[in-house]
Formats: C-alpha cells, structure tokens, sequence
C-alpha cells in the first residue's frame, strides 16, 4: 500500500474522525470520511454489507489513491470505525489483501482492546478519542484569527424575511441562504425558509444554520465554483455527490435551483429553492429573481463592514494586552505588520485566485466528462488539469497555513509518533545510506496532542535534515523527560551533521515564506512551529558549523496519567541502516 487511513466514530451515528493517516492529502481524508459515512449508514451498526462481505471497495480516486479498500473496525457486533488501503496503480486488490487486512482490523480492535477503551454502553470509554479542551491561548497577537461564523440570530431573521419575498415571486417548499467563506473554502447555511424542519423522524440530520458545507460536497459549492446557477430536476443521481440534495432527496423532493450572488464583485454567497414539483425551475428565474437577491448582497456586506467586531470581546477584563512591553515594542510592531501583511495576503488568494481557478477546474472538467474531445485535444486538456491541480495544491497550502489548526487530541506517545514518521522516509534514508541513532529515555510521560499532526511536524524535519546532509549522514534522535514547574514535560532533540545553517539566517527559519531552496514557498519549519505552539510547547534551533544543525521541541506531558514504558531493553542502540 501507499497510503492508509484510519477512523473512529467519536459518538452514536458519527461523526466518523480520522485518527491516524497516512499518504493521504486532507481533501482525500474528507472525501474518503464520506464514502464511509454513507456506507455506514447504509450497512447499519455491524458496519457489513447485506450480502456478507467485509471489505468494500471504495468507489472513488483520489490524488494519491487510484484503488481503495476498507474494511469496518468491529468490536463484539458493532462497528467503531473504518480502516482503509489505498494504491496509485489501479490494480485489483488480491484475496491475500482482503485476508491481511481484515487481520490488521483485528489486530486494532485487540490493542483497543488490551487498553481498556471499550465498554457497553459507547463505543470507545476514555477521552482517547475524544475532543479536548481548547487549550488557553497565549497572550499576545494572534498571527491569523479564527474562522468566525458569519451566523447571527438577527441575521437569519433578516433572511427568512427575504425568504418570504422571494417565494411570492418563485414558488418553492424549501429555501436556504449559504454565506461563501473563500479562507476556510466552504459555505456556511445562514438561514432557511418553508418547509425547513423535513421529517420530524430524522431532524436532526435536516440542514441548520451555522451548519458548513465543503465546496466539492454541495450544490452550493458547485455554484459557487462555477459562479453560475444550477438547475436540477433527478436529485436522485447528485444526492450521492452533494449532501445538500441527500436532504431534499430524502424528503421527495423533485427539483432544486441554485443561484450565487456577489458581493463587491466576489461571490457572496447561494441561493437555494427547492420543491416537491418536477421541473419547476428553469435558468431563466435567476433573472426573475434579481431584485430579491440584490436584498441578500446588501444583508452580506453589512457583517463584512464590521469584520473588525471581535476587538469588543478582547475587552473582557483579562490582561490580554500586556505583552506589548515597551522594552521590545519595535520588533513585536514589526511582528505585528508582517502578520497582519500574510493574512491580507491569504485573503487576496482566497477571493481573487483560488475562486477563479476552481471556476477554471470545473469548467475543465466538465468538458474532460463530456466526451466530444478527440483523443489530442483531450490529452492537452487533461495534462493542463493536472498542472492547475498543482497550483491549487500549492495555494491551498498557503491558506491551510492562515487558517486555525484543528486538533483531534487524545494521549499519544511520542516515540511512535517519530517512528511512523521515519518509516515514510525509509526508503529516502536507506537511498542516502543515512544513519539513524535514538536514544529514548526508558520511561516517559503521554503527550496529549494530535498525532497525525505531531507526525507531519517531525517528517518535516526529517526532511529538511536529510536535504543537508551528504550521502552516509548521521541523524541522531532523542527523546527525554524532564520537570517543567510543577509538571513534567517531554524533550525531543533532532540533531544533524549536515551542511549548517548560516548564523544570519537562524533567526528566520520560521518567519513564514523565507526559504532558501529553490523550491517549495518557506511554509515547512512555519507551519512545525504553529503546530508545536498550538500544542502549548516550544521550538529552537541551533546550528554552527562542525556541529552540524540540532533542532529542539518541548511539549507539556500528562503526569497524572500512567508513564508508558518502551518493551525491550532500555535505551535503544544506536540504529544503522546498511551503506
């Protein structure tokens, strides 16, 4: 396999969290969690087909992925997650596959098992997989702020009001209003009109404001994607593709339209009607239902004129403000301007460039699907789809790195967090004849935190470390504990004997977008460092020459869980890969 995935259902009926990925881009996680919630439902709490079958077959590609297997993580009678496989080639999964990875499911469900995480009455009994705390923030300004809900009681008022009119020009017997966040890329449901509560029976699957909706799963995301409206009359063939129409399908639900509209030349956001009779609405209603949607434009710029609302709640009584020491000012005004420049930044890239090139995608797709190109023309559009796919990769890093992280927490232990992170560069290390040492202290503390995150934060720097040192290298690993006040907290040193960093530039291996390579866009050792501080630990580097380049994290420990201590003998030899 190339890549893995595996998710967890956190509560009854979802939602279902990926807990450890692998080879997977985070789109690919979001479209294969899907396909999974709707097999699940499908397939009821035993996760298996009616036919039998424990594996599916997962009928989707992703990037990284061409085939897709997953199998139901099962204890007792009950499924409490997924565990899927994917390849790049498109080769059949043999039945030896099938068998290994049902044994694999099995294996997890054992190791849950031994640790005491099940019970009758959830699926999953201690907080390992559950939601923490957000952790306080510290003082001081905040590089990026937090997605904020466009979502108010007095504006979804105002929008059902504006809802009324529009059915006394359109009839419909459902009708919702979407807000088009271009940072966070999805839209978020702001009011809802008719018929809005469906089936009492399953209510609380029904849409709700606030709720948000990616811009690949919904009707109003292709609307906004394509900037154009959308007419619908079989929501039987897109309620698998769309989760807005699963809620009018679901309700019998005939015929739908979608129109966007624009704010300061951007679109603002969707416009949905939907009803019970077929062929109701044609294209040509958009027109007629100009004069309603010039009201929901203006109702849209109001929140946006007043962005800056957020100051009031910093006022709270809370010394918030005192890190601003005059002592410092100048380097934390400049701090402060050069933050405030990459999320004007990250604004202008989110409205003014990725929003055209997902109209440009679509569009592109569109045609690929429709199969009037010959085999030439087909060829060029489909190679200039990829290297778009690649723009849109590279830009959505950037924005990934403005918005808030998200972190699943549970304990975790962080040797095994750096050792799933040096089996992806196995191959890498074993090509370079790099020798790798660890030197992991016997017993240490849990680290509460997101591990797929602390993963990627330590592949990154395996790296950057690998890119600096020569064939037959040295990196050295080592993990230790120590008293931090009244807690203990967890030390991990990765040091290097590559070519060094120069003393002028140590100081600006985090500031975001300064590289020195020819290419990436200066967002790795960033984007460790926002992930590292939002676990409440810290980062340093050091590095001379002769002493090659050493990099050191330190993240707050559990003390009042069990200590985990490695099986085996102690401190772990030095480990050399053949030359």
């Amino acid at each position: 396999m190339e890549s893995a995935l595996a998710a967890v259902f956190h509560q009854e009926n979802g939602p279902l969290i990926d807990h450890a990925v692998r080879g997977f881009a985070p789109r690919d996680v979001q479209a294969i969690l899907r396909t999974l919630s709707a097999h699940a439902a499908a397939s009821g709490p035993s996760g298996q087909d009616p036919d039998g079958s424990r594996t599916i077959k997962l009928r989707l590609i992703t990037p990284g992925a061409k085939s897709l297997l997953g199998v139901p993580l099962r204890h007792g009678n009950r499924a409490y997650g997924y565990l899927v496989i994917g390849r790049k080639e498109g080769a059949v999964f043999a039945k030896k596959d099938k068998a290994l990875l049902d044994q694999a499911s099995d294996g997890i469900t054992k190791a849950l098992d031994r640790e005491g995480l099940f019970n009758t009455d959830v699926v999953m009994s201690r907080a390992y997989v559950a939601h923490d705390p957000a952790p306080p923030q510290p003082a001081g300004p905040e590089m990026f702020p937090a997605v904020t809900a466009q979502f108010t009681p007095e504006l979804q008022e105002k929008i059902e009001t504006v809802l009324a009119e529009v059915g006394q020009v359109v009839a419909y017997d459902r009708a919702w209003v979407c807000h088009y966040d271009p940072l966070a890329g999805n839209v978020e449901v702001l009011g809802l009109g008719g018929d809005a509560k469906g089936d009492q029976k399953d209510a609380k699957k029904d849409l709700k404001p606030g709720q948000r909706l990616t811009l690949d799963s919904s009707a109003a995301g292709w609307a906004v994607r394509h900037r154009k409206p959308r007419v619908d009359h079989d929501l039987a063939s897109t309620q698998g593709r769309f989760l807005d129409h699963k809620h009018l399908f679901k309700d019998r639900f005939q015929s739908s339209l979608v129109l966007p509209f624009f704010v300061r030349g951007q679109v603002g956001g969707t416009l949905t009607l939907g009803s019970k009779e077929p062929q109701r609405y044609q294209t040509t209603d958009a027109r007629t239902l100009e004069p309603v949607i010039l009201k929901l434009a203006d109702l849209m710029q109001a929140p946006a004129a007043a962005a800056p609302s957020s100051t009031p709640d910093l006022d709270t009584g809370e010394p918030s403000l005192q890190p601003l020491i005059p002592v410092s000012s100048e380097p934390i005004i400049r701090k402060q301007e050069r933050q405030a420049a990459i999320g004007e930044f990250s604004g202008f890239l989110a409205t003014e460039i990725r929003e055209p090139l997902a109209s440009i995608r679509a569009q592109l797709e569109e045609v690929t699907s429709e199969g009037i190109l010959d085999f030439d023309p087909q060829t060029r559009v489909e190679n200039a789809m990829r290297d778009l796919i690649r723009i849109e990769a590279i830009l959505n890093e950037i924005l990934d790195f403005a918005k808030p992280l998200e972190l699943n927490r549970h304990l975790c232990r962080i040797p095994e967090a750096l050792e799933s992170a040096l089996v992806v560069l196995a191959t890498d290390l074993e090509a370079t004849r790099i020798q790798v040492s660890k030197d992991y202290a016997t017993v240490l503390v849990p680290v509460r935190a997101d591990e797929a995150k602390l993963q990627q934060a330590f592949l990154s720097i395996f790296k950057n470390a690998c890119e600096a040192m020569t064939p037959g290298g040295h990196l050295h690993i080592q993990v230790s504990q120590h008293r931090a006040g009244k807690g203990l907290e967890v030390q991990i040193l990765i040091k290097n004997d590559g070519v060094p960093i120069p003393a002028d530039l140590v100081d600006k291996v985090f500031e975001p977008f300064f590289t020195t390579k020819r290419s990436g866009i200066g967002l790795g050792l960033p984007t460790v460092k926002k992930i590292v501080e939002e676990h409440g630990g810290s980062i340093t580097i050091s590095s001379a020459p002769g002493e090659g380049t050493s990099v050191t994290i330190r993240l707050p420990g559990v003390s009042r869980g069990p200590s985990f201590r490695h099986r085996g003998r102690g401190r772990r030899p030095p480990h050399r890969r053949p030359s």
